[in-house]
């Protein structure tokens, strides 16, 4: 007979799901700005990619860089574990005419049909409990391909707790170490309200 017994990581997941989607309900999105974040033109302006190559926006919420992405001939992927951002943002697409899949899904068990070219990680790692951390790098290693590209917003928060949690630079050269990823340039930064702002690096997944 067929187990009917949640492991945790099927717990975990719901668990995520439901917290997620309250906040979306509540209205509780103070991280979205209402557009793409100028981080997304950064890395364009960087990345070796091409229109064509595909893209997954982990933790991707109402997803304004999905249909950014797409407009510029990027086959995208948006991801998130929320029901509420994942259909708002398929109206949007479907009301812009652009095409990309959006995928409702707990990031730390989702994969993709075939690795990917790039991963834009702006939101999704902050997010997460720090006892997770290594399980989400072991993810994105796995959903790219060998020379893809990740292009990572390491959020600086200056304090302990969160989300948003901070991702100190020494925690995240040791979290994507250089046997597995090739840290090619820092990128700049950007800047977020109460003193808040995000590192960007791109990294190649070895």
């Amino acid at each position: 007979m067929p187990n009917s017994e949640s492991s945790p990581a099927d717990s975990a997941s719901v668990d995520a799901e439901a917290d997620w989607e309250a906040r979306y309900q509540a209205g509780s999105t103070r991280w979205d700005r209402g557009g793409p974040s100028p981080s997304l033109e950064q890395w364009l302006q960087r990345t070796a990619l091409k229109p064509g190559a595909r893209i997954v926006v982990p933790g991707c919420g109402f997803g304004h860089e999905v249909p950014t992405l797409a407009a510029r001939g990027f086959r995208v992927i948006g991801l998130d574990v929320a029901p509420t951002p994942v259909e708002q943002l398929r109206s949007d697409l479907d009301h812009a005419g652009l095409e990309a899949d959006v995928v409702q899904a707990d990031m730390l068990s989702w994969r993709p049909e075939a690795p990917v070219d790039g991963v834009y990680e702006q939101t999704s790692l902050c997010a997460l409990p720090l006892a997770q951390w290594p399980a989400y790098e072991r993810q994105l290693h796995a959903w790219l391909r060998p020379g893809g590209e990740l292009f990572a917003c390491f959020m600086q928060t200056g304090r302990e707790g969160g989300p948003p949690f901070h991702c100190a630079l020494p925690a995240m050269r040791e979290l994507f170490p250089a046997d597995r990823w090739d840290w090619r340039d820092e990128a700049g930064r950007t800047d977020h309200t109460n003193g808040k702002y995000e590192l960007l690096h791109r990294l190649i997944r070895r």
